[in-house]
């Protein structure tokens, strides 16, 4: 139940003033007086006490019982029925020969304000394969490079930078974070690169020292799964794949979803790694990310393993969790 912002009372001392004059032989306008309420106000709740019992004393909506210029529910209708056809509010408006206000204020209330909401949300996917190495997950990140003034504008919230010359202090390049994520165990493995942009040369590199850190912990990876960026579609990517052993599928465009752990891993990387805190240059920022990734792995607890971190999934008992 909602109260009012200026309601002096509630149902419970509502009661306790019924109680006070029809119990306790108070008068109505020393039970008023207790409740800082008008004397008028007291015998209003004391009649719809005796009119309707305890449902009396609760607060009444203040919305007009009759609204005689209200829309019709006939045009409700017919506005939700063009909407579902994905005519804007001003093509509604003026088939139906309604105003433009009438018809966007119907349309937030019906819940079709925006036309995302046309489509109704795909149902949650969650999957999880039987054993670790049947899949990991790939994924890069980018990250801008910390010059001599510090950190950006993620961590000190500070967007304005100064101008020397025709270039800015801040622009001073990017950095790649490649992720791997074991789609069992949630194991996960990342590792900064430098240079103009995501490559083959990188994906390859990245690919061959994760599997080595896979099978330093006992999985041997089945497939790999990515996304549909240039360094996973290149020819270079899918021959070494294939001297290396694993199965390389990509993702349908448009649906990073599918590469969802990937995703979330990045976002608890960037939160809890990358803009935990300042940092002095870049070489230190990597240094702390296999910090990190030893906490993650081994002493972090994870939601979707029952508040476990990712290495009680292991199969090789030497290096579990502590």
């Amino acid at each position: 139940m909602k109260l009012h912002g200026n309601a002096r009372t509630c149902p419970r001392s509502r009661r306790l003033l019924v109680r006070r004059v029809r119990e306790e032989g108070w008068s109505v306008m020393a039970a008023a007086e207790a409740a800082g309420i008008s004397e008028r106000t007291a015998y209003r709740w004391l009649r719809r006490f005796r009119d309707e019992g305890e449902l009396g004393l609760l607060d009444r909506s203040s919305a007009p019982r009759r609204i005689p210029h209200r829309t019709p529910p006939g045009r409700v209708a017919a506005i939700a029925a063009l909407r579902r056809l994905r005519m804007t509010a001003a093509e509604i408006a003026e088939s139906l020969s309604m105003p433009l206000s009438t018809v966007s204020a119907w349309l937030r209330r019906i819940g079709l304000g925006k036309r995302s909401r046309l489509v109704p949300p795909e149902p949650p996917n969650r999957y999880e394969l039987a054993r670790p190495g049947q899949l990991v997950h790939v994924d890069v990140k980018k990250l801008g490079r910390i010059n001599r003034r510090g950190a950006g504008h993620r961590v000190t919230g500070k967007r304005n930078q100064v101008k020397v010359g025709p270039k800015r202090r801040g622009a001073t390049g990017w950095e790649f974070v490649h992720v791997m994520v074991d789609d069992h165990s949630r194991l996960a493995y990342a590792e900064v690169f430098q240079g103009k942009g995501e490559n083959a040369s990188q994906a390859i590199a990245f690919l061959r020292r994760g599997l080595r850190f896979f099978a330093d912990h006992g999985i041997r990876v089945e497939r790999v799964m990515s996304d549909n960026g240039a360094g996973y579609r290149s020819s270079a990517h899918a021959i070494a794949c294939r001297a290396l052993g694993v199965r390389h599928t990509r993702i349908r465009p448009g649906r990073p979803r599918t590469n969802g752990k990937a995703e979330r891993f990045i976002q608890t990387l960037l939160n809890e790694w990358a803009y935990q805190r300042p940092y002095r240059s870049s070489a230190e920022r990597e240094r702390q990310l296999a910090v990190y990734l030893e906490r993650y792995n081994f002493r972090r607890p994870h939601g979707s393993l029952g508040k476990q971190p990712p290495g009680s999934r292991l199969t090789n008992v030497a290096r579990n969790y502590i």
